[in-house]
């Protein structure tokens, strides 16, 4: 079981100043995925980082790029986001008029495609589209800021969505975000989550020890 968990550090975490080579030493480190917030000050109550800043990342790391848009109108934005290098494109369903529309503008640019749901969204906002995505998103905090503490309620939506992927045979990831530490993950993982993101943990954890702290995620 251990060896299906993936985790994706969240560079949210990681030092702005040396942002390429703290990509470089998560791939060392046995990241899978690099996790990369995008916020735009408007769906969500931060500003973080655009396609140029991606763009200028892209050569550093063969890890995929696990791009998290809380940004709206998110159809605006696809296509720089995919040209820039994003291998995964997840957007929430609040942040679109047409959630098939986006699925299909993601697909049709070659990338992966995630849905997010908040702490509160629910699951009817994304029952109909699932055998049309890759990855579902959970919350396990109020997206727009890192370090916050992880909300134990939405488990219960992440096990309702773990057992209709499984009984329909859908091949679809289901990730986690939000608080995830070493206390928790495994509970993460017993409720249906494949897929663990974590930045304060991965990037502080243990003096900083990348590696362990991945390790211990993805053990634990």
């Amino acid at each position: 079981m251990n060896s299906s968990i993936k985790i994706s550090p969240s560079i949210l975490s990681a030092d702005f100043s040396k942002l390429g080579e703290e990509i470089l030493a998560l791939e060392k480190a046995g990241a899978d995925y690099v996790h990369i917030d995008v916020m735009d000050g408007h769906f969500v109550p931060n500003i973080t980082i655009g396609p140029e800043v991606i763009k200028r990342l892209r050569p550093i790391t063969k890890l995929p790029f696990d791009v998290h848009l809380m940004i709206s109108p998110v159809n605006n934005f696809i296509k720089d986001f995919a040209d820039a290098g994003a291998d995964i494109i997840t957007f929430h369903p609040e942040a679109t008029e047409n959630i098939s529309e986006t699925i299909n503008l993601i697909k049709k640019l070659g990338k992966k495609v995630g849905v997010s749901l908040k702490p509160k969204s629910q699951i009817n906002l994304i029952e109909s589209c699932l055998n049309e995505i890759d990855l579902i998103l959970i919350m396990s905090v109020e997206p727009g800021f890192g370090g916050q503490k992880f909300m134990p309620e939405v488990l219960d939506k992440m096990k309702k969505l773990r057992n209709i992927v499984d009984e329909k045979k859908l091949d679809v990831d289901i990730e986690i975000d939000g608080g995830i530490n070493f206390d928790n993950c495994k509970e993460a993982k017993d409720y249906g989550a494949n897929i663990l993101v974590s930045g304060s943990t991965v990037f502080k954890e243990h003096n900083g020890d990348l590696k362990k702290n991945i390790q211990l995620l993805r053990s634990n």
